[in-house]
């Protein structure tokens, strides 16, 4: 009884370890960006081609996200979950599908990804801006860098 005993609890510990593991495994795959195809931009060539006009710099995350941290300046707020979201993004940027749009969201992941399938979708002139709002390993990011940000209003 007691030999049967240890190797469940082994099998228990054993089992949850697993699952830790792959919990990890998956965090960090979901913090990891696709590799992008166009170019890219720093926090701080976003904020100055944004405010020159040269680029449309869209801030693809959420309503709780903007709230938290506010909107870049000169940025645009679209949150990428739209339903509507290409026809959002067909009216910033004036139906023109080769105008320069950057992307950027919190930590580069979810910008690389949403770059691409923009790309996909015709659009030929696409870039990312990785380092996000919060940073991520291509720098300190908007917020840090302690670029202007300005609060975001439900009804902007």
């Amino acid at each position: 009884m007691a030999i049967k005993t240890m190797l469940s609890r082994r099998g228990v510990f054993l089992g949850g370890a697993a699952a830790v593991l792959a919990g990890f495994a998956i965090r960090e795959y979901r913090l990891i960006p696709e590799d992008f195809s166009g170019g890219t931009l720093t926090v701080a060539q976003a904020h100055e081609k944004a405010v020159a006009g040269e680029i449309l710099l869209l801030d693809i995350r959420t309503p709780r996200e903007w709230r938290a941290s506010g909107i870049g300046q000169g940025a645009q707020p679209l949150d990428m979950r739209r339903e509507d979201f290409l026809d959002a993004l067909d009216r910033l940027s004036g139906g023109d599908k080769g105008r320069p749009i950057a992307v950027i969201c919190a930590r580069g992941v979810r910008s690389a990804r949403l770059g691409n399938r923009l790309t996909e979708a015709g659009y030929g002139n696409i870039l990312d801006v990785p380092e996000g709002m919060l940073g991520s390993a291509a720098g300190p990011g908007w917020v840090r860098a302690g670029l202007p940000v300005q609060a975001y209003s439900e009804g902007a």
